[in-house]
């Protein structure tokens, strides 16, 4: 029986993005292999902290040291400190999170990266972290055996910055989570609105990291335009803070716009599908996305989408959404009034969402995963 060892540890540590990745793929696997020996490896995770593994054929492998700690040990110092000293040894190890540990010679390797934002949008990490990620994410690539992308995009990114070979990079979807529908019961979805001061408003909605990268201000500015036509249209923010977000709030003040924008922080996954069933539109004009879920969730939840026509989002959203120009405001604001005024097209676009995010399945994900572990070990 094969052993493969997958690094649980984003999924302990992050609520979304990443974490939430690592946790409905794993879940996933766990349904479509039950056979073959897994290890969960979460780096300083408390084993009573941690809930039952997804399937009998999974167990945990934890360490006291922190993932900081072993960033040092592994990415600065270089110590050729083998991952198999805590999960023991495996066959395979798939690195989830953009950077590849030591491992033994007869183990192979599988990386995901999700996206090369820290080069195709700098600002989307403070100094400190880029300049680690530019060090060791490269060096990871080209030491992997073969490499996950999160889109046909960020695959390309690959291609192009680090001459990754393309036979050597494999493109795995993510995809919607069940829970992401629309909410019909009333009175669920107005106790999740009041939650969060939104009952009551007519309001689009964001949902990401409060950064320079996803372009809230570029979506403030052109509501501010709306606003100035005498439309009382609030818009959302469901986001922990990030990396010089401070730019959003000065964007607020220029605009005039502290009584419509409402930064909710960081919004667990329950209150999501109220959150986007409310909503009159999901902006989301990021500069950069390595995949782009919220567009996905949004349309699971009936919601019209607008995003941009860079990197991955053109891909993820398909003929399901408005694509705009993400620093043309005035696009923006025009997209987001044709959805206000065009009941025709605002149904066209709720219908066609519903089918376009019936092609990503976190089971065809999985089945997809399981084909390529087989494949690198020769199965």
């Amino acid at each position: 029986m094969s052993r493969i060892a997958i690094d649980y540890t984003p999924a302990y540590e992050q609520g979304g993005g990443i974490g939430r990745y690592v946790r409905e793929l794993t879940a996933a696997l766990a349904i479509e292999d039950p056979a073959t020996d897994y290890r969960l490896f979460a780096a300083g995770a408390k084993r009573e902290r941690l809930p039952n593994p997804p399937g009998s054929n999974f167990e945990w492998r934890t360490t006291i040291l922190t993932p900081r700690w072993l960033a040092r040990i592994w990415q600065r110092a270089q110590l050729p400190l083998p991952v198999e000293a805590f999960t023991g040894l495996v066959d395979l190890f798939h690195a989830t999170d953009f950077v590849l540990p030591p491992t033994l010679p007869r183990a192979r390797s599988l990386l995901t990266v999700h996206d090369l934002s820290f080069i195709r949008a700098p600002n989307a990490a403070s100094p400190p972290l880029r300049r680690y990620l530019e060090a060791v994410v490269p060096r990871s690539v080209e030491r992997a055996d073969h490499v996950l992308a999160d889109s046909q995009a960020t695959k390309d990114d690959l291609i192009e910055i680090y001459r990754t070979p393309a036979d050597k990079v494999s493109v795995l979807y993510s995809a919607v989570d069940g829970c992401f529908a629309r909410v019909t019961d009333e009175m669920a979805l107005q106790e999740v609105l009041d939650r969060h001061d939104l009952k009551d408003k007519t309001y689009a909605l964001s949902v990401g990291t409060v950064q320079p990268r996803k372009n809230y201000s570029g979506a403030i500015r052109a509501l501010s335009k709306i606003r100035d036509q005498g439309i009382d249209l609030h818009y959302a923010v469901a986001g922990g803070s990030g990396w010089l977000e401070d730019e959003i709030y000065r964007s607020i003040r220029e605009t005039a716009m502290e009584d419509r924008v409402h930064i909710l922080g960081f919004v667990p996954d329950e209150d999501l599908p109220a959150l986007y069933s409310g909503a009159r539109a999901l902006l989301a004009v990021s500069l950069y996305e390595g995949f782009g879920l919220p567009v996905l969730e949004a349309m699971a939840c009936g919601t019209p989408v607008i995003t941009s026509n860079l990197s991955s989002l053109p891909e993820v959203a398909g003929d399901a959404g408005i694509l705009v120009d993400p620093l043309d405001t005035e696009a923006i604001s025009d997209a987001i009034m044709r959805l206000l005024t065009d009941v025709a097209l605002r149904q066209q676009l709720v219908a066609a969402g519903f089918e376009h995010v019936k092609r990503f399945s976190w089971a065809s994900a999985a089945s997809q995963l399981k084909s390529i572990y087989d494949e690198m070990l020769g199965v």
